[in-house]
């Protein structure tokens, strides 16, 4: 899990390729220039980013999610969320969706923060995270999320030399 601001995103390069893809796409032209629930590819199925406007919920209604293929970069345009993070060992299986690279995990949060505008949040595989919640009742929020395929999730890790 990396938390930073965005205007910090370059100092996260070199971890993989694709995340440096994506980190490099962390700009105000790019964000400004999104719609919402359109897709942009930016190297195919490899590294893409969607923007999401959403009401945030409590957190009764939310759920844990993984990724073991893609990680995820959470940039918080308008509003703020509540976000918690935890590996999925310590959380019980909801559902599985091999094929979509989701699951679904119920179970209690490790780490708590409030995503902010001008902050992002990159979550690896080995983080489940619980988005959408609300931080003091439900507000409306805008959000980009990038997809980025890592191949081998120790290899995004721990980088060979």
């Amino acid at each position: 899990m990396i938390l930073g601001k965005n205007q910090d995103a370059l100092a996260y390069l070199g971890i993989h390729p694709n995340l440096d893809m994506a980190l490099r796409h962390i700009t105000p032209a790019f964000l400004d220039a999104l719609s919402d629930d359109k897709r942009v590819e930016l190297q195919g199925e490899q590294v893409y980013c969607t923007r999401f406007t959403y009401e945030t919920i409590p957190l009764e209604a939310g759920f844990f999610e993984a990724h073991r293929r893609y990680l995820d970069i959470h940039i918080m345009l308008e509003g703020q969320e509540r976000v918690d993070v935890s590996h999925p060992a310590g959380l019980a299986l909801l559902e599985e969706k091999q094929g979509q690279d989701f699951y679904a995990y119920q179970g209690e949060a490790e780490y708590t923060m409030v995503l902010r505008p001008g902050s992002f949040l990159v979550v690896f595989p080995g983080d489940a995270h619980r988005i959408k919640l609300q931080v003091d009742g439900t507000r409306r929020v805008s959000k980009a999320v990038f997809k980025v395929l890592i191949d081998d999730p120790s290899a995004a890790l721990f980088p060979k030399k």
